[in-house]
């Protein structure tokens, strides 16, 4: 990352290495943002799990949509539909995240994951079609965010592997 090799002031004179301390101080600064980030996975899957929840009860926390929205927005696609887009997203999904894996990208779509299936939520809703079909986006998106879960906590785990040897350097040579 290109901001782990960034310092936030500049050596007084240039030329002279920068203060240990401050260099100390950075890093662990770094190590604790990066820390909080590896928690983004377990974030979205929290918010996934209350979505669900809603949804399991078949959103009757909010209010019915008007019959004269429903008709509105037109006939719902079949649930046989909506089930075969599912099944594309899920394994598009997982070959995204897969793929960042193996190439050790830092990108992560996560909260993006969560807005996808809630849309399908929503569209086995408006088909009339969720409570048969309930579990299949839960697994689904359990799957997704598992794997983007584990990706986010991977990444950021070697980020602050990569800090903490900056850190035993400097307390290394404080020692000598």
């Amino acid at each position: 990352m290109r901001h782990s090799q960034e310092l936030t002031s500049p050596p007084e004179h240039p030329g002279t290495p920068p203060d240990r301390d401050v260099v100390r101080a950075e890093t662990a600064r770094r190590i604790a943002q990066l820390r909080s980030k590896s928690n983004r996975g377990l974030w979205a899957m929290a918010l996934f799990i209350a979505i669900s929840t809603v949804a399991l009860r078949d959103f009757n926390l909010l209010p019915p949509l008007p019959e004269t929205v429903r008709a509105l927005l037109g006939r719902p696609p079949s649930a046989l539909m909506i089930s075969g887009a599912l099944v594309l997203y899920t394994f598009s999904a997982i070959i995204l995240i897969l793929s960042r894996m193996m190439s050790g990208s830092g990108q992560f779509g996560v909260f993006s994951h969560v807005g996808y299936l809630s849309a399908f939520y929503a569209f086995y809703h408006f088909a009339r079609a969720l409570d048969e079909n309930f579990w299949a986006v839960f697994a689904a998106g359990f799957t997704i965010l598992a794997l983007e879960s584990y990706h986010i906590w991977n990444h950021y785990a070697e980020e602050i592997r990569k800090e903490q040897e900056v850190l035993d350097a400097i307390d290394r040579s404080r020692r000598s």
